[in-house]
């Protein structure tokens, strides 16, 4: 409990920088680019004041096109036993029971921008007792922990071997002096969870005038607690979103990205000024145009008329003073860093449409091998997902038997299928099962009916007796027809 005690500060001093980074990709991922790259006054010229801003949220494109292809569609969860075994049902209920294709997907979301997620397994009511349990059962709960309020523990000489994770988040609550801040801190470490309380002060405040950092000053020692969970592994599960063998951190999809984003935006709002800037022009009209004052002078006032006499009749026609530069260097300047964007996140235009993308007369396998950076980058996330999620749902079996009785079940560590998240080429699909069984049939009339046409087994049997009838019909007309011509 080195991380939590009297005289520390919170966030602890060595997880500052990741919860801040957390926080400033997520306000990117939300399209609030301004808040992370213009946001601070101080370093801003005058022009850049001045200047509007206008951002493009390819980060969010880059997030979500991970998670669509992570958990777009549900992977398949195998306990490797019979579709009636009892062990595979246990764990279809533990997953249709959680959600877990939702929480997954915000996962996927969430790890993209963030490099970390956090899977936390309990046995309790969804609700906490709020309702009876009657209608909110005591049950096996799996659900995302917001990754800002883990603080992982590594094992010494090891950063890359988390020991145990301590879960702790500040409360304003209302005592009888005044308002205070507690500190709630759970860690769990195999076998146990410890709980504390600890009482803190606000010190700093950012820019938006939201408390950044506490300080600890006091533990209520009567809150103190600590629960057997009878599972050898923390109940708290990480999953980064790839990492490397020196941290425990993951890395995220965006953080490299944050200097070419900046441009973006940056070239986005200079072509913006340029265009409004020259959308409204002055007018330069001959001199002795413009009425005079008592003392000679033309009355007008550039700045807000946008008009100026110039030279003499004689020299110059009414014109708009306009610019005649070209922008199309500053277009092809922005379309590069895009591609360049799109390169370095291993997004092809193909999975945005972009460029030259279309796919008609193309196979599923071209369209593919196409997408096999994507693809790849997929593959690399599932890796991590695949150890986690094998984790998470082994505990949650072990935290089911240990309290609950007379479980016809046994403890799997199940089989996860994953999607490509590709559509499929059927035509192709067809071709090569057709070649792979030398031309016999690998699927039945009735299942190809419910297939096509979205029916239930018995609309699809009443639709083959139809078919029937119909072909009995066309068989005995063959006998009944008229011959056409006559014997001699």
């Amino acid at each position: 409990m080195s991380l939590f005690k009297i005289g520390e500060y919170y966030p602890h001093p060595a997880h500052v920088e990741r919860i801040q980074r957390y926080k400033d990709n997520k306000k990117l991922f939300l399209g609030q680019h301004y808040d992370v790259f213009q946001r601070v006054k101080s370093v801003l010229t005058r022009k850049q004041n001045d200047l509007i801003y206008i951002s493009a949220n390819l980060p969010g494109i880059i997030c979500k096109k991970s998670a669509d292809f992570l958990f777009g569609e549900s992977p398949t969860f195998s306990a490797g036993k019979e579709d009636n075994a009892p062990e595979q049902e246990a764990l279809e209920r533990i997953v249709d029971s959680n959600e877990l294709n939702i929480t997954n997907y915000e996962s996927s979301l969430g790890n993209a921008y963030r490099g970390d997620s956090f899977y936390k397994i309990r046995y309790g009511q969804e609700f906490g007792g709020m309702i009876p349990k009657e209608i909110d059962p005591f049950r096996v709960i799996i659900e995302a922990q917001n990754a800002e309020y883990v603080f992982p523990e590594t094992a010494l000489g090891d950063s890359n071997k988390i020991i145990a994770y301590h879960i702790a988040y500040p409360v304003l609550v209302q005592e009888k002096y005044g308002e205070d801040w507690i500190l709630n801190v759970e860690s769990h470490y195999p076998g146990y969870i410890q709980y504390h309380k600890y009482r803190m002060n606000p010190i700093v405040y950012n820019i938006d005038n939201e408390i950044s950092e506490w300080k600890i000053y006091a533990e209520i020692t009567e809150a103190r607690k600590v629960v057997k969970t009878e599972i050898p592994f923390p109940l708290v599960v990480h999953v980064p979103n790839y990492s490397t063998d020196e941290s425990w951190e993951g890395i995220d999809d965006l953080t490299e990205h944050r200097p070419i984003l900046d441009e973006i935006n940056h070239r986005l709002s200079q072509i913006a000024m340029i265009l409004d800037k020259h959308a409204d022009p002055a007018l330069a009209v001959p001199t002795g145009t413009l009425g005079e004052d008592e003392h000679g002078n033309p009355t007008f006032r550039v700045g807000i008329d946008k008009v100026f006499e110039i030279m003499g009749k004689d020299d110059v026609f009414p014109s708009y003073i306009t610019w005649d530069g070209q922008l199309q260097s500053a277009f092809t300047e922005l379309e590069k860093l895009i591609d360049i964007l799109l390169i370095n996140a291993e997004i092809p235009a193909v999975a945005l449409g972009k460029g030259d993308s279309g796919t008609s007369g193309a196979s599923g396998l071209s369209i593919k091998w196409r997408m096999n950076s994507l693809l790849s980058k997929i593959n690399r996330k599932r890796q991590y997902y695949d150890k986690g999620l094998k984790r998470v749902l082994l505990i949650a079996q072990l935290l089911e038997h240990s309290r609950m009785s007379k479980l016809d079940y046994e403890v799997t560590v199940p089989k996860i299928l994953f999607k490509d998240g590709l559509p499929n080429d059927d035509t192709e699909m067809a071709n090569i099962m057709a070649i792979r069984t030398g031309g016999k049939p690998t699927i039945s009339r009735k299942s190809a009916i419910m297939w096509l046409n979205n029916f239930t087994e018995e609309q699809a049997e009443k639709e083959l007796e139809r078919i029937r009838e119909e072909e009995e019909t066309v068989d005995a007309s063959i006998f009944n027809d008229e011959p056409t011509g006559s014997e001699e």
